[in-house]
């Protein structure tokens, strides 16, 4: 029964502790930061300002976004901060065991954003479960999804030589179908119409503050890993993009709904789509109206979708089940 009681405590403990153990192995300051080195030109001031957006899009957009349910606020920002600090550092060493050097794994600036990336990635699972996974589901959902989610970047990266500065493929791909196939797994239909499924008007407004949030920084997310002009350009084009997205949002959402109301679950995540959209091709040459054009079709697809695909999905695929 105590092991019943204390089996999160424990289990977490133990991970936290072989962090520390694994941080003292393998994880050494960026040259840049080591007081033992002749350095003269920091990398900090070229990632910080962004790397603080993003930072703000893990804990606050992400955090208020999930508080979309009646019924799981407080735990939906707590668990937010805690899986976000977990996958902080459980990256961190993953990301070493692939990219070491000479036995050690440098972290600097450029670390911190690919780690708070990751976070993104679980959290977006984590979007697909909440109400459903207790908070120890959660940290083992998250310690087997960085794994997974490091092989893919490894892979994409290094051996496909895929573009995708803005992460669209590597992390909002990834952890939607991740989180997606976890809640298939999970699945209950019992609790399929559940009373505690649903939002009231406090909670749509808290989760308004993290659409916000999502929405002003997202230039910084996808713009955080380019340099120089290419930098500009995902800037430029994740701002146009999310503009024409958000627009286009409300006026799908007027037509599909009935007496033209809108639909809150598409203003608090399908004005968000045309960021995800452009993400991948966001520092490349494909110009202002190309961006409007992709945040245009994403607001449409992504309204759509929530709309129609979101009952079939429900009353085809959960439950496939019943075949077997």
């Amino acid at each position: 029964m105590a092991w019943s009681r204390g089996k999160f405590g424990i289990i977490l403990a133990c991970l936290q502790l072989l962090f520390i153990i694994l941080f003292v192995v393998f994880i050494e300051y960026d040259e840049e930061a080591d007081a033992a080195k002749l350095h003269s030109v920091s990398s900090l001031e070229n990632y910080y300002p962004m790397f603080q957006d993003v930072h703000v899009m893990i804990f606050i957009g992400f955090g208020f976004l999930m508080t979309f349910l009646k019924r799981y606020g407080f735990g939906s920002i707590s668990f937010n901060f805690l899986i976000s600090a977990f996958v902080i550092q459980w990256a961190t060493i993953m990301e070493a065991f692939f990219w070491l050097e000479d036995g050690k794994f440098h972290v600097g600036a450029e670390q911190m954003l690919t780690a708070d990336f990751a976070a993104a990635a679980v959290l977006i699972s984590f979007g697909a479960l909440l109400g459903k996974v207790s908070p120890l589901q959660l940290i083992v959902m998250a310690f087997f999804e960085i794994i997974f989610f490091t092989i893919n970047l490894y892979l994409g990266l290094d051996h496909i030589k895929v573009l995708d500065v803005g992460g669209s493929m590597f992390v909002h791909t990834f952890g939607a179908y991740f989180g997606l196939t976890v809640s298939r797994v999970l699945y209950n239909k019992a609790a399929a119409g559940n009373e505690k499924e649903g939002s009231v008007y406090h909670s749509d407004l808290f989760s308004m503050i993290g659409t916000i949030f999502l929405w002003m920084f997202w230039p910084s997310f996808n713009a955080a890993l380019a340099q120089g002009d290419d930098r500009y350009r995902a800037v430029l084009n994740t701002y146009y993009s999310l503009a024409a997205c958000c627009v286009t949002t409300f006026i799908v959402s007027h037509f599909v709904q009935k007496e033209g109301k809108f639909n809150m679950v598409h203003i608090q995540n399908a004005t968000l789509a045309g960021g995800v959209a452009v993400g991948a091709s966001a520092d490349l040459m494909i110009h202002p109206w190309g961006a409007i054009l992709i945040g245009t079709l994403a607001g449409v697809l992504s309204t759509v979708g929530y709309t129609y695909f979101t009952v079939l999905y429900n009353y085809y695929l959960l439950n496939l089940y019943v075949i077997y």
